[in-house]
C-alpha cells in the first residue's frame, strides 16, 4: 500500500514534464538513451561469449586463436566505451532539459496568487521552500534518471542472460531430483535473500535522509539571514547569539549525519559481503561440475560471467539501495511542497472577500472586515471610498491594523471578508516602510517592478536627483546588494523615486517617510503633488506633520475606521 502511494506521487512529479508542450526534445533524448543502454547490454552478451572462446583456446593452447580473440575483445571494449560515453552524455543533456522545465514550473507555482507569501501564514510546517527548488528538483530528476535507467539495464541484462545462464549451466541432481537451470535458480535464492536483507537493514535511511536535507537546508538559511542582516547584527554586537544559533543549526546537520553514517556502516557490511560473495559463489556452485569435466575451463568461465549478470539484474535493488533512501525522501519532500502550495490557494480562496473590478473613479470598501490568523479581528465591517485624486492619512495605534488593512487592499491578506472593488485597469502601488530593493543593476532597483529597459537612463537620472540622490544618479549600471548598501533613508527615497517612474493610479505608503527627516518629507511629498496630480496617495503615519499633505484624515479607534 505505502509502495503504491509512493509510486502515484512520484508519477504526479514526473508526468507534467512527460505530457507537455516542451516534451518532444525531452523523449528523443530518451529514446537515444534506451537505444545505448540496449546496445550495452549486447556488448556485454558479446563480451560473455568471448569468455567460454577465449579461456578454451587458453586451456587447449591453440596459439594461433589467442591474438584473433584479443583483437575482437578490444572491438568490443571499444563499442561498449563509445556507448558508455555518448549514453552519459545524452543522460546529461536529458537532466538539463527535465531540471530546466520542473524548475521553471516550481518557481511559476510557488509565485501565482502569492503562494509564497501564503504560505507563511496559512502554512509554516513546509521548511525552506528556496532548498526545495533549487536542490530537491536536482536531486528529483538525476537519481529518477539513474534508478530509471539502471532497472532498464537491470531487466534487460536479466531477459538477455537468464536463457544463456540456463543453458550453460545445465541440470543439478540432488537427491535424486534433478533441477534445470540450476544456476538461474541459485541466482534467485542469493538476491531474494540479499535483497531483504537490505531492505530490513537500510528502511530507517529513508527518514535520515529526509531530515538531513532539511538540517542543512536550515543551517545554510541561518548563514544567509546572517549575510542579509549583517548591520544590524554588527550594531547589536550579537556574533555571540548568531554563533549559537550556527553551532546549534549545525549539531543537528552532524547528529543526523552521525546516525545516517552508522545506518551506511550497517548497510555496508551487508552489501560489501554480498557483493564479495558473490565473486566466488558461480565457482563454487559449479566448480563440482568442471573439476567433474562435465564442462571446460570455458564454460566455467562463462558460467561465472553470466552468473554474475543475472545476480547484478536481480540484485538492482541491493546495489541502489543508498541512492534509493535519499530519492524517497525527495519524493516525499517536493510531493509535501506541491501540496502545500495547493492547500494555502485553497484555503485563502476560502478566507478572502470578494476582490473585483469595476468601472468606477473610486476604489470602494463595502463591508470589509480584517482578523488576525488567530482569529482576533482588527477591523470591524467596514464601508468607505478612496477617490480618484484625493490624499488620505491613516492614523492609529501600533498594531490596530493600518498594515494588515494595506494588505488586504493589495490582494495579499487571506484573513478578510467583505467586498474590494478597484477601479477597471487601475495601477496600484504599495511602498513599505523597509522597501524591497532587487540585487542588481541600480536602474532595475529604481524601477523595480517594472522592468529596467521602460525607462530612459535620463529619466532615471533625473528621478533619482529629483528625490535627493543625485550621487547615485550617474551609476545606474552599477551592480550591488542595495538593501545593505543605502541607509534607511535613502532606500526611502528610492522607493520614492519607483513611484514617480511607475506612476501608479492608486498610491499607498505605510510609514514610507519614517526614516527621513520632516523637510525632506515635505520635500517628497511635495513631489508627489506636482508629478502625479491624479494620483490617490494613501499614508500610514503616526507624525502630526503628515497631516499638512492630506486633507481627509481616518483614524483607527479599536476595530473601526473613520
Amino acid at each position: 500500500m505505502q509502495e503504491q502511494k509512493f509510486l502515484r506521487a512520484f508519477w504526479q512529479l514526473a508526468k507534467p514534464y512527460w505530457v507537455s508542450e516542451q516534451r518532444a526534445k525531452g523523449i528523443a533524448l530518451l529514446v537515444a538513451v534506451v537505444a545505448l543502454t540496449l546496445g550495452n547490454v549486447w556488448v556485454s552478451v558479446e563480451i560473455t561469449n568471448w569468455y567460454n572462446d577465449f579461456y578454451n583456446v587458453i586451456q587447449e593452447k591453440k596459439q594461433e586463436d589467442f591474438l584473433p580473440l584479443l583483437g575482437m575483445f578490444a572491438l568490443l571494449a571499444f563499442g561498449g566505451i563509445t556507448i558508455a560515453v555518448y549514453k552519459l552524455y545524452l543522460v546529461q543533456m536529458l537532466e538539463i532539459e527535465w531540471r530546466t522545465w520542473l524548475t521553471h514550473d516550481y518557481l511559476q507555482d510557488w509565485l501565482t496568487d502569492r503562494a509564497y507569501y501564503r504560505m507563511q501564514l496559512l502554512d509554516r510546517s513546509t521548511d525552506n521552500p528556496d532548498q526545495r527548488i533549487a536542490e530537491d528538483l536536482r536531486l528529483f530528476v538525476s537519481i529518477s534518471l539513474r534508478l530509471a535507467l539502471g532497472l532498464l539495464i537491470a531487466i534487460t541484462t536479466l531477459v538477455a542472460f537468464v536463457a544463456l545462464l540456463w543453458r550453460i549451466s545445465g541440470p543439478l541432481e540432488i537427491g535424486g531430483i534433478t533441477i534445470p537451470g540450476y544456476m538461474v535458480w541459485f541466482a534467485l535464492f542469493y538476491a531474494i535473500a540479499g535483497t531483504w536483507l537490505t531492505h530490513a537493514v537500510g528502511r530507517p535511511l529513508i527518514g535520515l535522509e529526509f531530515g538531513q536535507q532539511r538540517y542543512e537546508a536550515d543551517f545554510r538559511y541561518a548563514l544567509v539571514r546572517l549575510r542579509e542582516n549583517s548591520e544590524g547584527v554588527a550594531l547589536y554586537q550579537g556574533e555571540k547569539e548568531e554563533l549559537g544559533v550556527f553551532r546549534s543549526r549545525f549539531a543537528g546537520v552532524i547528529s543526523n549525519w552521525w546516525q545516517i553514517m552508522l545506518k551506511r556502516k550497517q548497510l555496508g557490511w551487508v552489501t560489501t559481503f554480498y557483493g564479495q560473495f558473490a565473486i566466488i559463489f558461480p565457482f563454487l556452485v559449479a566448480g563440482p561440475r568442471y573439476f567433474s569435466g562435465a564442462i571446460t575451463l570455458g564454460g566455467l568461465m562463462q558460467i561465472s560471467s553470466a552468473f554474475s549478470k543475472v545476480q547484478e539484474s536481480l540484485s538492482w535493488f541491493v546495489d541502489v539501495y543508498p541512492d534509493f533512501a535519499t530519492w524517497k525522501a525527495t519524493v516525499d519532500r517536493l510531493t509535501g511542497f506541491t501540496a502545500t502550495m495547493e492547500r494555502v490557494r485553497v484555503e485563502a480562496g476560502r478566507l478572502d472577500g470578494e476582490r473585483a473590478e469595476v468601472p468606477a473613479d473610486a476604489l470602494l470598501l463595502e463591508g470589509v472586515a480584517i482578523a488576525l490568523p488567530q482569529g482576533r479581528p482588527l477591523l470591524g465591517p467596514t464601508t468607505l471610498q478612496f477617490k480618484r485624486g484625493e490624499a488620505v492619512l491613516v492614523s492609529g495605534p501600533s498594531g490596530a491594523g493600518k498594515s494588515t488593512l494595506f494588505r488586504a487592499l493589495a490582494g495579499i491578506w487571506p484573513y478578510w471578508s467583505g467586498r474590494i472593488l478597484l477601479p477597471k485597469g487601475a495601477r496600484l502601488l504599495f511602498l513599505p516602510q523597509k522597501p524591497y530593493l532587487p540585487v542588481g543593476a541600480l536602474k532595475h532597483a529604481v524601477c523595480y517592478p517594472a522592468d529596467a529597459g521602460a525607462h530612459q537612463d535620463s529619466e532615471v537620472n533625473e528621478t533619482l536627483r529629483a528625490v535627493g540622490l543625485a550621487h547615485f544618479a550617474e551609476q545606474l549600471g552599477r551592480s550591488e546588494n542595495w538593501a545593505q548598501l543605502l541607509s534607511g533613508g535613502e532606500q526611502q527615497r528610492l522607493a520614492f523615486a519607483r513611484a514617480l517612474l511607475n506612476k501608479p493610479d492608486w498610491l499607498f505608503l505605510d510609514e514610507a517617510t519614517a526614516s527621513l527627516p520632516e523637510d525632506a518629507q515635505a520635500a517628497l511629498y511635495g513631489l508627489l503633488k506636482e508629478r502625479l496630480p491624479g494620483t490617490t496617495v494613501v499614508s500610514i503615519g503616526h507624525r502630526a506633520s503628515l497631516a499638512a499633505f492630506h486633507p481627509r484624515r481616518l483614524a483607527w479607534q479599536g476595530t473601526s475606521l473613520g
